[in-house]
């Protein structure tokens, strides 16, 4: 889509949004100001590296769609 095509788009949903649309793109927008590209901090990537070497290496658990919706459903009658 084209860069006009895209203000007009944007332009429409802010011209019908409620309080909380506008809210949430205010945020977006100054997310974007700001420059802050990612939610996650530098501490956030390397606890998720290292978690994804210990799953590749079988030193975590791990377990099947299957077997996390039957712990939920199992979960959820208790």
């Amino acid at each position: 889509m084209e860069t006009i095509a895209l203000k007009k788009t944007v332009l429409k949903y802010v011209e019908e949004a409620d309080e909380r649309l506008l809210e949430m793109m205010l945020s977006l927008a100054e997310s974007y100001e700001n420059n802050d590209s990612s939610v996650l901090s530098e501490s956030d990537y390397q606890e998720m590296d290292k978690r994804r070497l210990n799953h590749l290496k079988e030193k975590s658990e791990s377990y099947s769609w299957e077997e996390v919706q039957q712990r939920v459903k199992d979960s959820l009658k208790k």
